[in-house]
């Protein structure tokens, strides 16, 4: 039999057991809006028992740690998924900066390469725009090509429709620097969060050696480990003593609490920035995070973008001063190009042209300053199917260029809100799993605090009866 003496440990042990309990619910419950918390549960297993002349009698309980609620699986595919997500999210921002350069709303729905120079969808106060009106001041021009007037209008619509390339160009070069930019501080970021893993693996092994706790730690590295996937999608293993390992594309990052590699930026030199590890100078290609959705929009839709405006600018330049080439001024004179330049970032009209706007040559008689057949030639281009333009008039292959990029901002859209719901998805189910619910930590309590008192009044019902064997003996 356990004996006084041996009920009164029963009843000490059950006390810390209940004592245990209490504490791990407080602690749980003020960890209730913390989103990196695993809801923990004190692990209580029966005492060892004693043999008597009744058979096995049981001894109480022993509190034999604290663990956590975790799903390690379901925390590698948020992770994963966390990687997907940054890829699109980071991918979708830039679209809609590369939108607002462009002063337009994207929407391909409205758009299409088929559309006509009379239809202005999706290209009001764009390079689309400036197109038409410079055709449309031609078609005046035509009517009455000795006026100085319809001259300087025809003029001022040329140089808007370059200033507009300059201006868009310039802006898709500055985006691109800017994602640059937000590239070298995400890459910053991932090494500050290597380094502060390697250290929670450190403290994590140590914990577990000793005998300790570590599930906040564990907590705080699962946050770490996500926030990294948010960044740049990642391998990660399970190491010694409850350490975690990080590798990308087989290059090692961190061994435990070793920091093996990190990454860095460097110039292709010629102005394209790259990742590549430090220590192994290897280049790297993210598979995921925002570090590989900013590379994707720069050097995808925002450069495809930017290559098309420059063959735009370019074809248009070539086309316009050929047939510019073929007229004479007021004056009969010739030999003057109506535009300057090879791009869409240096495109301007002919400064001789500005300041003297007889010189426009479109005249196809040198004799007659009243013949329009090269104004009528010029203006006949917004028509003209151009091959370097994939037969496409110029209104035609800007729509397209900005469709394009309108139908990747589309698909970006689509994939985040499908993301969305497989992210809330797995989010919901960790919740469900390890998730701190009040109404359950409330009901624990209430469980524990009567077991408590019940186990108080097991101790003071063992020291009446102490007292009432002693007072048998005097």
């Amino acid at each position: 039999m356990l004996g006084l003496n041996g009920l009164l440990n029963l009843g000490a042990r059950s006390l810390q057991a209940q004592r245990a309990g209490t504490e791990v619910v407080g602690n749980n419950i003020a960890n209730a809006s913390n989103p990196a918390y695993a809801r923990q549960r004190v692990n209580i297993e029966s005492s060892s028992s004693i043999d008597t002349t009744l058979g096995e009698q049981g001894t109480g309980v022993d509190v034999t740690g604290i663990s956590q609620i975790r799903d390690t699986l379901l925390d590698a595919q948020i992770q994963d998924q966390k990687s997907v997500t940054g890829s699109l999210t980071a991918q979708q921002t830039a679209l809609q900066q590369a939108e607002a350069v462009l002063g337009q709303a994207l929407d391909q729905s409205s758009q299409s390469s088929s559309s006509s120079t009379s239809d202005t969808t999706g290209t009001q106060h764009g390079i689309g725009d400036a197109i038409n009106n410079l055709f449309s001041s031609l078609q005046t021009l035509s009517n009455d090509p000795t006026s100085m007037s319809q001259r300087q209008v025809f003029l001022m619509q040329a140089q808007d429709l370059a200033t507009r390339f300059n201006q868009t160009d310039s802006k898709l070069s500055d985006l691109q620097s800017s994602l640059d930019t937000q590239l070298q501080a995400n890459v910053s970021k991932v090494n500050t969060l290597l380094t502060e893993v390697a250290k929670l693996n450190q403290q994590i092994s140590d914990a577990n050696i000793s005998g300790g706790n570590a599930n906040e730690l564990i907590d705080t590295r699962t946050s770490r480990l996500e926030d990294l996937a948010d960044l740049i999608k990642t391998d990660v293993t399970t190491g010694d003593n409850g350490m975690v390992n990080i590798s990308i594309n087989g290059q090692s990052l961190v061994t435990g609490n070793e920091v093996n590699d990190t990454f860095t930026t460097s110039d292709t030199g010629d102005g394209q920035i790259l990742v590549q590890t430090q220590q192994g100078n290897q280049p790297v290609t993210p598979t995921g995070g925002s570090i590989q959705g900013i590379i994707e929009a720069r050097d995808g839709s925002i450069a495809t973008l930017k290559s098309s405006l420059d063959t735009l600018a370019q074809t248009f330049i070539t086309e316009m001063n050929t047939v510019h080439a073929t007229g004479f001024g007021l004056n009969g004179t010739t030999g003057e190009d109506l535009f300057s330049g090879d791009s869409a970032a240096n495109i301007a009209v002919n400064s001789e042209l500005s300041s003297n706007p007889a010189l426009l040559q479109l005249s196809g008689n040198g004799n007659s300053a009243g013949d329009n057949s090269v104004a009528l030639a010029l203006a006949q281009l917004a028509d003209k199917s151009i091959s370097d333009l994939n037969n496409l008039t110029f209104y035609k292959s800007y729509t397209q260029a900005v469709t394009v990029l309108g139908q990747d901002a589309a698909s970006i859209n689509t994939q985040i809100s499908d993301q969305t719901v497989v992210s809330n998805m797995l989010s919901q189910q960790r919740t469900s799993l390890g998730g701190v619910s009040l109404d359950e930590e409330m009901s624990d309590m209430i469980k524990y605090q009567k077991a408590f008192q019940a186990s108080a009044k097991i101790v003071n019902t063992v020291d009446e009866m102490m007292d009432t064997v002693l007072n048998m003996k005097s």
